[in-house]
């Protein structure tokens, strides 16, 4: 903590340079100030100071920025107040990042308050509420691709897995877990069975990159590790939390796991109720009966989670079960292909992993898979099932997958079986569709050229060859809705009969006639393109709220 004189000395330095930078922000805030603008400026100075490389940065209320006078703040009088915005602002951002130190200075002319905000750590760009800020002069913006990048690339090389733990030793390892890592590497080399038997444990962690020379890693902790080892990685965590969710996802059950990993994912496994799940994709009598979840998909979507996970970011691994057939997999960091197609279509390893060290260690002890096609391999689980596709959804410093043990939409899945010839990568976009999300260009032609959809950007249905292939005729026209022509048809007929009405009237009228994949917004919105269309014409104009025909 400053001394008072530090801060006296500071604060005139920084008044004095007469202007706002990158690290320093000046707000008059003479009552309050609000609560969500200090977070995104807290994650902006943070952010600026490291590319500044500067040990801090201020955030000062109680000063006019337009010439630094004291004005006074009395934004939290009370200290415990003051204090507590500590905790407060800690619950919403990266790793839990909060203020140095929050000080109070009282001139002739009022009181001032100044918030001292730490760089960002190296590698780590810290962000408020999942979004990152940033400044360019005086101006708060988003952290641009390039700063973000930055940061991120001041720790590239360096392999967070990899790092040794010099005050672990062997005695900090789980004995079971390390038989169960030596009975999991002879099925990977089955050829070296018996010189595997001879090896002393220190020899084997070595030889399947776990140690290194006899010395304990991170990655040997969190496979290998007793419970009680976790603190060696600390502030990391080697958690995964397993949480039961019922239908109005409000939580039944739960149970957190710890190191060592290796032992505890089967824990995990044995939490999640896979039920048989039965039904009918066409006309015939007998139904199909399938897990909800398949073993390798679990498995693969949980250790992903483990490989893949940032460790730097302190976060936990999640795995939310949801008793209406959906589990959903969360790990911290950004995912690191270009997009998840990208990964099904190369059906290839990864060029770039985060923790590689980490991940050549679960290779050896057939954790996961040495040539990179497992995704692609939960996705044709999941296709020949005619279940929803493993959907993932990506934020700066979030992974998260849903797997859907059920059938959702039974004419999808009629699609699938409808049409023979399609790839992999047109049920990929067909699932966007059924889901609403949004397509792709490459996508909208590759559809669009198999005359698989219509419609306008963004709002897409299934065309009519395969409403015709999949008996879903009726859809199709509920989905399709009708067009501008009909709309105006209408909008005319009503103003004839009635001599005027309002866009209320239209709409009470209108809105259950168009198509089903816009949103009340967007069937608002082209009532009124449809009004205004019809007054340019000449057609029809405005009378206040109110419209009518006009007289030509």
């Amino acid at each position: 903590m400053r001394s008072q004189a530090d801060v006296q000395t500071i604060l005139q330095s920084l008044r004095a340079q007469g202007y706002e930078n990158e690290i320093v922000e000046f707000k008059e805030a003479k009552k309050q100030y609000d609560f969500d603008k200090i977070g995104k400026y807290f994650s902006a100075l943070c952010n600026e100071a490291n590319l500044k490389s500067k040990r801090s940065a201020w955030l000062i209320f109680g000063i006019k920025d337009s010439d630094k006078s004291i004005v006074g703040s009395q934004f939290r009088t009370n200290r415990a107040d003051l204090d507590s915005l500590k905790a407060e602002v800690a619950n919403h951002t990266t790793g839990r990042l909060t203020f140095i130190e929050i000080y109070e200075e009282h001139p002739p002319n009022g009181r001032v308050v100044l918030f001292e905000i730490p760089a960002a750590p190296r590698g780590i760009p810290i962000a408020w509420k999942g979004h990152y800020y940033g400044r360019d002069g005086e101006e708060l913006n988003a952290l641009n691709s390039e700063e973000y990048d930055r940061i991120r690339l001041q720790t590239k090389g360096e392999d967070w897995s990899a790092v040794i733990v010099e005050a672990a030793t062997i005695d900090d390892l789980l004995p079971e877990a390390i038989l169960k890592a030596r009975e999991s590497y002879k099925k990977k080399n089955s050829h070296l069975v018996n010189e595997i038997n001879e090896w002393d444990d220190t020899t084997f962690l070595n030889k399947a990159k776990v140690c290194i020379k006899g010395k304990l890693t991170r990655t040997a902790i969190l496979l290998l590790g007793k419970p009680e080892s976790e603190h060696y990685i600390n502030p990391a965590s080697a958690k995964i939390s397993w949480i039961l969710r019922d239908k109005d996802n409000i939580e039944k059950d739960y149970q957190h796991f710890t190191c060592p990993i290796l032992l505890n994912t089967e824990e995990v496994y044995k939490k999640i109720r896979n039920l048989k799940y039965r039904y009918i994709t066409d006309d015939t009598l007998f139904p199909e009966e399938v897990d909800q979840y398949d073993p390798y998909i679990v498995r693969e979507g949980l250790n992903n989670c483990i490989a893949h996970q940032d460790y730097t970011l302190n976060g936990k691994i999640n795995v939310v079960e949801h008793e209406d057939g959906k589990i959903i997999f969360i790990n911290s960091g950004k995912f690191i292909p270009s997009s998840i197609e990208e990964v099904v279509i190369s059906d290839a390893p990864e060029p770039i992993y985060r923790n590689p060290f980490l991940v050549e260690a679960m290779i050896n002890l057939n954790m996961i898979d040495a040539i990179g096609s497992g995704i692609k391999r939960m996705f044709n689980i999941q296709r020949k099932k005619f279940f929803p596709l493993p959907d993932y959804e990506f934020t700066a410093d979030k992974v998260k997958l849903t797997i859907t043990g059920k059938v959702v939409d039974i004419n999808y899945a009629r699609k699938v079986a409808a049409i023979p010839d399609l790839s992999l990568t047109d049920i990929i976009a067909l699932d966007k569709v059924s889901k609403s999300k949004v397509l792709n260009d490459n996508e909208i032609n590759q559809l669009k050229n198999k005359g698989l959809i219509e419609g306008r950007k963004p709002n897409f249905h299934i065309s009519a060859t395969v409403a015709r292939a999949t008996g879903e005729k009726a859809d199709y026209i509920k989905q399709r809705g009708i067009d501008d022509d009909y709309c105006q048809k209408i909008i005319m007929d009503y103003l004839k009969k009635f001599g005027e009405g309002k866009r209320e009237d239209f709409e009470k009228v209108l809105l259950d006639k168009l198509p089903d994949i816009l949103d009340l917004s967007q069937k608002s919105n082209k009532i009124k393109n449809n009004l205004q269309k019809l007054r340019i014409q000449g057609f029809i104009y405005p009378d206040g709220k109110i419209w009518r025909m006009s007289k030509l």
